[in-house]
């Protein structure tokens, strides 16, 4: 005899329950045939109040202290330097935002979840695999070459299609910037995590840059889990926290920061408002900037911030 679950069993003497009494009734069902009826039925899976279509427009709002802004993916293009007032060198990485889009917008109706899907770069159909192909057709964007899930406030959600510039920062601001970090592949532990090294005289046979002794005696008997070791090293996603934007170039989507980010030249980093050093609420365009139509993009002069706030013994070369 096959086993039947307890939620099936209890159902069932409902069931039969309200069978009797519909019986020695008028013959109409009651409330609970109806609802383990319903209990068998995928109509409760969606609620009645949420299949209405949520309208997001393009437009610009005011920004709250609670208000979470999209990211944007950009290219790493390389590092030069400049000098401030005091003459202090400033190390600068350019960033390149190529063609950033959104391609989804997630809501919490079907996705449980408020949040932007960018896409950047393109890429021909033949490149990519028939779902990614599929996703682009049924939202009816470009191919992207690169995407990224960005958590947004609801009042922060753009419509599919809209475009999203170096603009969507200021000079000034600072940035949270997500990247992967070279590969160095397998390591040894000086190297890796900066040990001393054996002594390099008398009695160090081929042993000058091992990691020396790992165990212990009887007790415990073994190596404990985070022990410092030779092995890979680099490849790993990391996040650089507020780093300070110097300058935007509209006119070749180009941004300029401060310092170093990870990743080689090349590679793919993801750009987000700072979360400890929150820029000024009235100085960002939200949810993003939008040009106007008469705006000649090749004409725009590049926007600078104070290169002089930078205090040159805060500077790590």
């Amino acid at each position: 005899m096959m086993a039947l679950s307890r939620g099936l069993i209890s159902r069932l003497r409902i069931f039969t329950i309200n069978s009797t009494t519909t019986s020695m009734g008028t013959g109409t069902p009651t409330s609970l045939t109806h609802q383990f009826l319903r209990g068998f039925c995928s109509e409760l899976l969606v609620d009645s109040g949420s299949t209405e279509a949520r309208i997001i427009e393009a437009k610009p709002r005011v920004m709250t202290p609670g208000s979470k802004r999209t990211g944007v993916i950009a290219v790493k293009c390389g590092m030069t330097a400049l000098w401030n007032k005091w003459g202090a060198r400033v190390p600068i990485t350019i960033l390149w935002v190529d063609d950033n889009v959104v391609t989804q917008v997630k809501t919490p109706e079907k996705e449980d979840i408020f949040a932007l899907q960018i896409g950047c770069g393109q890429k021909k159909e033949k490149h990519l695999t028939k779902p990614e192909v599929g996703h682009f057709r049924a939202q009816g964007v470009p191919m992207k070459r690169k995407l990224r899930e960005f958590p947004v406030t609801e009042d922060a959600l753009l419509p599919v299609g809209t475009p999203i510039g170096v603009r969507h920062f200021v000079p000034g601001q600072f940035v949270d910037v997500t990247g992967i970090t070279r590969g160095k592949g397998f390591q040894g532990v000086m190297k890796r995590h900066g040990f001393a090294g054996m002594p390099a005289s008398h009695g160090a046979s081929l042993s000058h840059r091992s990691g020396g002794s790992t165990g212990q005696r009887d007790a415990p008997g073994k190596v404990f889990k985070g022990k410092k070791m030779a092995g890979r090293m680099g490849g790993k996603q990391r996040t650089v926290k507020n780093v300070w934007v110097y300058k935007i170039e509209p006119a070749r989507n180009l941004i300029w920061v401060q310092g170093q980010i990870p990743g080689a030249e090349g590679n793919f980093v993801f750009i987000k408002d700072a979360v400890y050093k929150k820029p000024d609420e009235s100085l960002l365009p939200f949810p993003t900037y939008f040009a106007p139509e008469d705006e000649n993009v090749a004409s725009l002069e590049p926007l600078v911030a104070n290169l002089g706030d930078v205090d040159p013994f805060m500077i790590t070369d």
